[in-house]
């Protein structure tokens, strides 16, 4: 059974390994200075980068962050610590109905009421988009990270005087805090590969972003140009930015582990 085990993991992780080297054997000679700090080539030329790219990436998955990121940790704070049986049960068959929302969907709800209403694509309905995209992951893994932490903890709390109130900002939240980061930052690893929902709201630019009410580039929507065209300068950059998109969020990762690599009660 434990080879057994050991091949289903191995099978598992063939796929990312795959994936990794695949992108590491297209891209990485591509990879230079210039892909840091220059705009995207026009057709026919081979010299450019994808810095405005990367600019509005993390601008509207930033904006996106901002948005979800109060709301997911209040709503799994009510879920878990003031709502009913009856009440949590709709909220959570809601919640996971809505993470199996397809992502050109939200695209289509925040054109319908950011694009259309303030008559352009701008950084700030592609963050709208991204937001509800991440917001059911972050509610779920909030929930489940509240839910982990003993119910001894939250009676000691009370015990000695602390309302509910206190026994939640200051035992339960910091206590589920290293969770509750690592399901935002899965949600920010989702939100940066999407490229339906910021076709339908940042739109693109090959241009610098020039505010968060303009149209922004993105990596995502800049891979699926330029891997369409039919210049080989366009495509190498199109795999040149999959391995830098992969690779951010690689290090957001590490990041978000490095961070929470200690508990409360270590």
């Amino acid at each position: 059974m434990t080879l057994v085990a050991g091949a289903c993991v191995a099978i598992a992780l063939l796929p990312l390994f795959a994936v990794l080297i695949y992108l590491v054997s297209k891209g990485v000679g591509r990879v230079n200075l210039e892909l840091f700090t220059k705009l995207p080539p026009p057709p026919g030329l081979t010299k450019g980068g994808v810095a405005n790219a990367i600019i509005g990436t993390l601008m509207t998955v930033g904006i996106g962050t901002l948005i979800s990121l109060p709301f997911g940790v209040l709503a799994a704070v009510y879920l878990s610590e003031f709502s009913s049986g009856k009440i949590s049960r709709w909220i959570r068959f809601a919640t996971n109905v809505l993470s199996g929302v397809p992502s050109i969907i939200a695209g289509i709800f925040a054109y319908g009421i950011i694009v259309v209403t303030m008559g352009g694509f701008s950084a700030v309905a592609g963050g709208v988009a991204l937001s509800v995209l991440m917001l059911p992951t972050i509610v779920r893994t909030t929930d489940e990270a509240l839910q982990i932490v003993p119910q001894d903890v939250r009676w000691a709390s009370v015990g000695v005087g602390a309302s509910n109130y206190q026994t939640v900002l200051k035992i339960v939240l910091p206590a589920a805090t290293p969770a509750i980061i690592t399901g935002v930052t899965l949600a920010i690893a989702r939100a940066a590969g999407e490229t339906a929902p910021l076709i339908f709201t940042a739109l693109n630019s090959p241009f610098w972003p020039r505010g968060i009410w303009k149209p922004t580039p993105s990596l995502s929507v800049l891979i699926y140009n330029f891997a369409t065209v039919p210049f080989e300068a366009q495509n190498q950059l199109a795999w040149a930015a999959s391995l830098l998109l992969v690779f951010l969020i690689l290090m957001t990762s590490i990041l978000a582990r490095w961070a929470t690599r200690k508990s409360i009660y270590s």
